[in-house]
């Protein structure tokens, strides 16, 4: 099945010029081991468009095993061994918005109220960070951010591969940090309050706050 049926018809229509690229990427994929599975590749863009409120944009899937399910920064409820970056962003969120720091990696919960998870690069091998930096992804989920910037949606920019799209948002609706990787989470990503900023924002729009925990 190709994987552009995965969309929401909502990014179906929006995404239609890219149609045969996505198509062009699955054939690269065919025969390898790939994170997140090829069933969960456009995860992310499942939900309508009218529902996402806050995109977070990250760099490429975990490569572990079991772990990339094609919401970035997510891990399938199974995983009880959780990545360091996604350790660093509950460590951030328990700083940030208080409560108790989640040990259940699966942040689905987010992405039901509004937060569109997605990262430069959508797929990569089992075992291998950025081993499909050159498949082409990169123009496709710059056009998701084109999109998203144009209706006025909150971004969290999270490293540099995802800050290379803030031009497309408004300046007054960007948040942005390094990378919660453990290589550097402790140069600006600890203390960027990224939860409460969002959720400020979102109130001065008139919409809902996020419930992070």
């Amino acid at each position: 099945m190709p994987i552009f049926n995965q969309l929401h018809p909502d990014w179906q229509e929006l995404l239609k010029d890219y149609s045969h690229d996505i198509a062009a990427i699955q054939e690269k994929l065919q025969f390898q081991e790939v994170a997140p599975p090829l069933h969960q590749i456009f995860r992310c863009l499942e939900m309508p468009i009218d529902t996402s409120n806050v995109v977070i944009f990250g760099q490429d899937p975990y490569p572990t095993q079991g772990n990339a399910h094609g919401l970035a920064f997510s891990v399938d409820q199974n995983v009880r061994v959780l990545p360091a970056s996604l350790r660093n962003i509950f460590t951030e969120l328990y700083s940030d918005i208080g409560g108790q720091i989640r040990t259940d990696g699966d942040l689905s919960g987010w992405q039901e109220q509004g937060v569109l998870l997605i990262n430069r690069i959508l797929t990569t091998a089992i075992g291998k960070s950025m081993a499909h930096e050159k498949y082409g992804w990169q123009e496709i989920t710059q056009r998701v951010a084109q999109i998203l910037g144009e209706r006025k949606v909150i971004g969290i920019f999270w490293g540099n591969y995802a800050s290379e799209l803030i031009p497309f948002f408004s300046p007054d609706l960007v948040i942005q940090s390094p990378h919660p990787s453990p290589l550097s989470a402790y140069r600006g990503f600890f203390g960027s309050k990224p939860f409460s900023r969002a959720n400020t924002m979102l109130i001065a729009q008139g919409k809902k706050p996020i419930n992070w925990n």
